[in-house]
């Protein structure tokens, strides 16, 4: 492990491209491997234990691979695994978080949590939220079915504006921001706005995470100081079907 190797990154399925995409702008330099479980995905819906076992594997898979850094672009795996990842591997391993503190701070109001069942009840997020005097303005709401549906539907837009529309008729309460605390759900920012008429504040982890993921490797001595693009290398464990649509994805993201 060194400066010139790899950046590793995961998610359960095709939401972590959206990761992918901001870390390789600050870092243009860095080569990146990205590892897509579509097989495997949701995440959400599965033990602690399955989640932390399929994370394993992965981390194993990326660092046989020379990544010198891991990066769980995936809410759901960094409640279910990120302690004891960092425990037992040895690279350092970067989580994701729900932007809460930037939402909290940035607006008035009630906050809207979309994020996987996983997410929500873990312990994770739950003390993240007590850091907040005004936590009480936050509503968590579960949606699982915009996982499958960035997974298998994109490309079918009444299902998704019905999804959409679905989900977030459940939250009865007028909400003055969202956050995406799912990376799959970042693909849906549009169908969200659009739901909210342009009215409401959202947020994403994305960036966070690779100003992060930045800050860490100039802290380790780890940044590559190589001066050409770096590249990037993406996996999907499912069918060819999904790494095209991997792809496409990556391409698709400004």
């Amino acid at each position: 492990m060194n400066k010139r190797s790899k950046i590793g990154i995961f998610d359960s399925g095709l939401g972590g491209i959206s990761v992918l995409k901001d870390i390789h702008k600050i870092l243009p330099n860095e080569d990146i491997i990205y590892i897509g479980d579509s097989a495997n995905a949701p995440y959400g819906i599965k033990t602690k234990q399955e989640v932390y076992q399929l994370s394993r594997k992965i981390c194993e898979e990326l660092i046989e691979n020379d990544c010198k850094i891991i990066v769980i672009a995936c809410n759901t795996a960094t409640s279910a695994a990120v302690n004891r990842l960092r425990q037992e591997l040895p690279v350092p391993i970067i989580g994701m978080e729900p932007a809460v503190k930037p939402a909290l701070v940035g607006t008035e109001g009630k906050i809207l949590v979309l994020a996987t069942e996983m997410t929500l009840k873990e312990e994770k997020f739950n003390l993240l939220l007590e850091n907040f005097d005004d936590h009480y303005r936050v509503i968590k709401e579960a949606a699982p079915e915009w996982v499958d549906l960035v997974e298998n539907h994109l490309e079918d837009q009444q299902r998704v504006k019905a999804t959409v529309k679905q989900v977030l008729d459940r939250v009865e309460a007028k909400v003055n921001a969202v956050v995406l605390g799912c990376t799959h759900f970042i693909f849906l920012k549009d169908e969200i706005d659009a739901y909210y008429q342009q009215s409401v504040d959202i947020y994403d982890g994305n960036m966070g995470t690779a100003t992060h993921l930045r800050n860490t490797l100039i802290s380790q001595g780890l940044q590559n100081d190589k001066t050409e693009q770096g590249t990037v290398e993406i996996h999907n464990s499912h069918t060819q079907d999904y790494l095209s649509k991997s792809i496409d994805l990556y391409h698709q993201l400004k």
